[in-house]
């Protein structure tokens, strides 16, 4: 499990691009803010995860099968992960943060890109008007 990265990932790496493209900047793993957020658009007052979809336990994906070894371990080892993601989320939310959350999945393919990207700019501009 160490040689898995927790950063600059492919999806990562994407929607930085797409979010580039459109004119959004942003900071980049912000170790002051829980959770460590991918992304930081500091002007939107929003903090952005991108979930790979096995760790972080998105549910009714394929992706998130459960190895059948250990499943105990694994079930725990997802479990803890979700239960991280929400505290950190309840934090950053009471700290007057706008939180998003992109799988994995929803970055596979352009189709998928573009209904994501369309979502998350509706998100953050909803968020910069209040």
């Amino acid at each position: 499990m160490s040689k898995i990265s927790g950063k600059n990932t492919k999806p990562e790496m994407t929607l930085r691009k797409l979010l580039h493209g459109l004119g959004y900047r942003y900071s980049l793993h912000r170790k002051d803010l829980p959770g460590n957020p991918d992304m930081i658009l500091t002007k939107y007052r929003t903090a952005v995860f991108i979930n790979g979809c096995f760790w972080h336990g998105h549910k009714n994906c394929k992706a998130s099968k459960l190895p059948t070894t250990r499943q105990k371990f694994w079930e725990k080892k997802i479990s803890d992960n979700v239960d991280r993601d929400k505290k950190n989320t309840k934090k950053l939310k009471s700290m007057g943060w706008k939180v998003i959350i992109v799988w994995q999945c929803q970055l596979r393919n352009q189709i998928l890109q573009e209904k994501t990207i369309k979502r998350i700019t509706k998100e953050i501009n909803k968020n910069g008007k209040s």
